[in-house]
């Protein structure tokens, strides 16, 4: 063959059409919820994801399941705990971490009235409403209205005195139905303060009102709080 005529060859045959097509864009990767081990049974989830478990910032982001799949509803920038993430399974109070896992969600309150369209029960905040976080108190991480005789107020948070953070909130079901003492009390899912939390999840104000009109209890709603890999990793939940 003279010199250059494989290259006219070639290009006779991308003028034809001939060259191998190109190759085909990888798949989209399923959404989330889709690549988790459990979500709690329900038809909307909340993903509270962190990078690592060191991480005081991550997304929020809620979901439906419509017609066999998960569809985003909406998402948000989150701040966890001062000291990242701990699994829920082994955290300790006091130690200002976010417990990792699958909760439910019992209800929602606020020292604010409830956002227009909120469907889920709604408890206001009041003067003499606490949350009981006295390892020693019968009413260990539970809301107490007013302030139990046997839960001391130094081991107690006085709800109307989180003024931003309280606005409006939901209980997270960490260490909720049987409590474990010295584990942890008083996880929610509320409005942003100044910086991280001391453990919960938190989110802007305008999420947190976008969320509880979107979220229906019929629905059984389900937050999972994780990172995006390793041993707490939100898919392994």
């Amino acid at each position: 063959m003279r010199p250059g005529a494989a290259a006219l060859a070639l290009s006779a045959l991308v003028v034809l059409g001939s060259a191998p097509p190109a190759p085909a864009p990888p798949a989209p990767a399923p959404p989330l919820p889709a690549r988790m081990a459990d979500t709690g049974g329900g038809t909307q989830l909340i993903t509270a994801v962190a990078p690592e478990r060191a991480s005081t910032t991550g997304t929020v982001t809620w979901w439906d399941r419509e017609g066999g799949r998960w569809v985003e509803r909406g998402s948000a920038p989150a701040r966890f705990g001062a000291k990242g993430l701990a699994a829920g399974a082994s955290r300790k109070q006091g130690t200002n971490t976010t417990p990792t896992g699958l909760y439910g969600l019992p209800y929602a309150f606020g020292i604010e009235a409830a956002p227009d369209g909120t469907a889920y029960p709604y408890r206001r905040v009041h003067q003499d409403s606490w949350w009981c976080q006295d390892n020693d108190s019968r009413s260990y991480n539970r809301w107490s209205e007013p302030r139990a005789a046997d839960c001391r107020a130094a081991e107690s948070e006085h709800l109307i005195t989180y003024r931003a953070q309280y606005a409006h909130a939901l209980v997270i079901g960490f260490n909720y139905e049987r409590p474990v003492r010295g584990r942890g009390a008083g996880i929610f899912l509320h409005v942003n303060g100044r910086g991280a939390t001391a453990g919960c999840v938190s989110v802007p104000e305008d999420a947190m009102r976008r969320i509880l009109r979107w979220a229906d209890p019929a629905r059984r709603p389900h937050i999972a709080v994780g990172t995006r890999s390793g041993s707490t990793a939100v898919t392994r939940l």
